[in-house]
C-alpha cells in the first residue's frame, strides 16, 4: 500500500474506491474475519492514505451489508447469521426469478455466462468461485428491463457472497450449485424463462437450506 506521496494525482472518489475494492476482497477471503473490528487510523495507515478516504470506504461497504457501524463498537466486519441469511435468500426468492425470467425474454450474453462457471470450475479458491457465481446470477438478471429491480440485487451481491463463503468455510457444497448453475443456463439458452425462474428459485431455496445448515452447525 503506497504513502500519498506515492498515489500522485489520485482523486479522493479513487482513493475511496481503492480501500472498498481491497477491504472487500479481505472481507470476503477471510483474511478480515467476521466481527474484526475495522480501526479507521489502522486502516489509514496502512493504506498510507488519511481517514476521509477509510471512512467513506467502510460507510460503503456498511450499505453493502459487509461492514456494520455502531456508536460503541466503530465498523466491524458483519457476522452472518441464520437470520441475515434467511433475510437476504428471501429478498432473492421474491425478486431474482421475475429477473431472470424477463432477462431470458430479452436476450442475455450467453458467451459470458458460460465463461462465468468454467471461471468457477476452475477455481482455485472458494472466494474466486463465488464472485464467477455471483457474475453468473447477475448476467441471467441484468437485463431485464427494470433498472431499479437490477439495482436492487445488484445491492444483494455482496452479501449473497459473504455468506457462501462462511457457509463454504464450514462445508465445501459447491459441486450441487455448480449442477443447479448448468440447468439453469441450459433452460435460459434453450429461451424458456419460465423454466430458467422455476430453477433459479429452487436453487436459491436449495442453497438457503445447505448454508442455514452450516450456519446452525456452526453455532
Amino acid at each position: 500500500m503506497s504513502s500519498d506521496g506515492a498515489v500522485g494525482t489520485i482523486t479522493p472518489i479513487s482513493r475511496t474506491g481503492m480501500v472498498v475494492d481491497a477491504l472487500r476482497r479481505a472481507i470476503l477471503s477471510g483474511e478480515l474475519p467476521a466481527g474484526r473490528q475495522l480501526i479507521e487510523a489502522d486502516l489509514a495507515g496502512s493504506f498510507g492514505l488519511s481517514k476521509t478516504p477509510v471512512r467513506e470506504a467502510l460507510k460503503i461497504l456498511a450499505g453493502a451489508g459487509l461492514v456494520t457501524m455502531s456508536d460503541y463498537r466503530g465498523a466491524v466486519v458483519r457476522v452472518v447469521d441464520e437470520a441475515t441469511a434467511h433475510s437476504v435468500f428471501d429478498v432473492r426468492a421474491l425478486l431474482e426469478p421475475v429477473a431472470v425470467k424477463r432477462t431470458v425474454a430479452n436476450g442475455f450474453d450467453v458467451a459470458a455466462a458460460e465463461q462465468s462457471l468454467a471461471v468457477a470450475d476452475g477455481a482455485v479458491d472458494g472466494t474466486d468461485r463465488s464472485i464467477a457465481n455471483r457474475d453468473f446470477h447477475q448476467l441471467l438478471y441484468s437485463n431485464s428491463g427494470n433498472p431499479l429491480l437490477t439495482s436492487m440485487l445488484d445491492g444483494l451481491r455482496d452479501q449473497v457472497t459473504l455468506i457462501t463463503i462462511t457457509a463454504w468455510t464450514i462445508r465445501p457444497t459447491w459441486e450441487p450449485e455448480a449442477a443447479e448453475h448448468a440447468a439453469i443456463l441450459s433452460a435460459a439458452k434453450a429461451g424458456d424463462g419460465p423454466a430458467a425462474a422455476a430453477l433459479v428459485l429452487q436453487h436459491i431455496r436449495s442453497f438457503e437450506e445447505r448454508a442455514l445448515a452450516e450456519l446452525a452447525r456452526k453455532r
